[in-house]
């Protein structure tokens, strides 16, 4: 029975996994895009596209501080560079913010 249990639990999960978006999907679809503060925004309102942006979003802001306080300097110094090279990182028909806040296909 404790088997049956375990193999019902481990399909549930591998099943809810595959349809879980990834951030890939995501920019392609064009439901989310890169922001000039370093952190992935919102770009068509979408239950999938924003629960992608906020798992990214936690995970950046993590990082963002590890390598800050490695460094010296603040999170939103290592934002504004990882920024930067996301937006270059950005493929075409990709979404990137304007400072303005405007969104862009690249």
């Amino acid at each position: 029975m404790k088997t049956k249990f375990l193999v019902l639990a481990a399909v549930t999960l591998l099943s809810l996994n595959a349809f879980a978006m990834s951030l890939q999907d995501a920019k392609s679809q064009g439901l989310v895009g890169e922001q000039a503060n370093g952190y992935l925004g919102i770009v068509v309102n979408n239950a999938q596209g924003n629960a992608v942006v906020e798992q990214v979003n936690t995970k950046r802001k993590a990082h963002y501080q590890k390598i800050a306080k490695s460094n010296g300097i603040s999170a939103n110094e290592v934002a504004k560079l990882a920024a930067e090279k996301a937006m270059k990182a950005a493929t075409s028909g990709e979404y990137i913010q304007t400072s303005s806040g405007k969104w862009l296909k690249k």
